[in-house]
């Protein structure tokens, strides 16, 4: 299908994603790694994403581990949608902090994945635990050129 190793495919699909992914790029989150079955990105909690606690607001915190989800499910190359998840939120993420949110393939079986995404603070503070189930929905990411 591909003539490209998985690693290219996975940063050609990963690359091409972020430049079509205004939400991501609206709240500052960068790709900061990506392989075949795995994304690892960042996001700083800047004050307008903070809640009525002064914490940051859970709805960013899932954005983040969202979107490195589908980084990692879209890593072969194969257009992949959420079909659902879940999310545990451990502690408070605080303005400034940088979260990294790290997703990794779980299982992968015909059409459908399961991704784990753990959420974290600089200090590596766990800050949620996120899991997704993935469903491929046809076509490619990246049209790759033979």
């Amino acid at each position: 299908m591909d003539a490209l190793h998985p690693q290219q495919l996975a940063e050609l699909a990963g690359r091409t994603m972020f430049e079509r992914d205004p939400a991501s790029q609206a709240l500052g989150m960068t790709l900061d790694a990506i392989k075949p079955g795995y994304a690892r990105m960042s996001m700083t909690v800047r004050p307008d994403m903070l809640n009525g606690h002064g914490t940051a607001h859970g709805g960013y915190i899932f954005m983040l581990a969202d979107s490195a989800f589908a980084f990692a499910c879209n890593s072969h190359n194969l257009n992949t949608v959420g079909a659902g998840c879940t999310i545990e939120y451990l502690a408070p993420g605080r303005a400034g902090d940088v979260l990294v949110a790290e997703a990794v393939e779980q299982a992968l079986q015909g059409k459908t994945g399961v991704y784990d995404v753990t959420v974290s603070d600089s200090e590596g503070r766990k800050i949620a635990l996120f899991r997704g189930k993935s469903h491929r929905v046809g076509g490619l990411v990246a049209e790759v050129i033979a």
